[in-house]
């Protein structure tokens, strides 16, 4: 068996843990400025949703950028990865405390899409 093999897989987990860590990080802070943002400026239901999508995009984004970054190959599909499982973690988190409705199909898909699209993209540029 490959020793060196199996180094290299856990250095790529623990560079893609980093890059998802570092993308629910950025959405914290980005939801505490846009939670400021709705208590300072009564922002109506339109601009929280634009500003959620945002939060979205840019999180995948850093996600994705680090991964590829970090990895250094194949740098579009570790940012989809980082992308994907960013998505997966927020769904289950928003499953577990109900906040997703059978209704939302479209939503769920539509974010998937930005979540996997905007980590692909940080991973390209990186």
């Amino acid at each position: 068996m490959d020793g060196g093999k199996t180094v290299r897989t856990k250095k790529k987990a623990a560079i893609c843990m980093t890059a998802l860590f570092a993308s629910y990080f950025m959405t914290a802070v980005m939801l505490l400025i846009l939670a400021l943002l709705l208590y300072k400026m009564d922002l109506d239901e339109s601009k929280v949703a634009a500003g959620i999508l945002v939060i979205y995009i840019v999180s995948g984004f850093v996600g994705g950028f680090l991964a590829g970054k970090g990895i250094e190959s194949k740098k579009y599909l570790w940012g989809l990865g980082v992308g994907v499982l960013y998505f997966l973690i927020l769904t289950g988190i928003s499953a577990a405390s109900g906040r997703i409705l059978l209704q939302e199909g479209f939503h769920i898909f539509t974010t998937l899409i930005l979540c996997a699209g905007s980590g692909m993209i940080g991973g390209m540029l990186s």
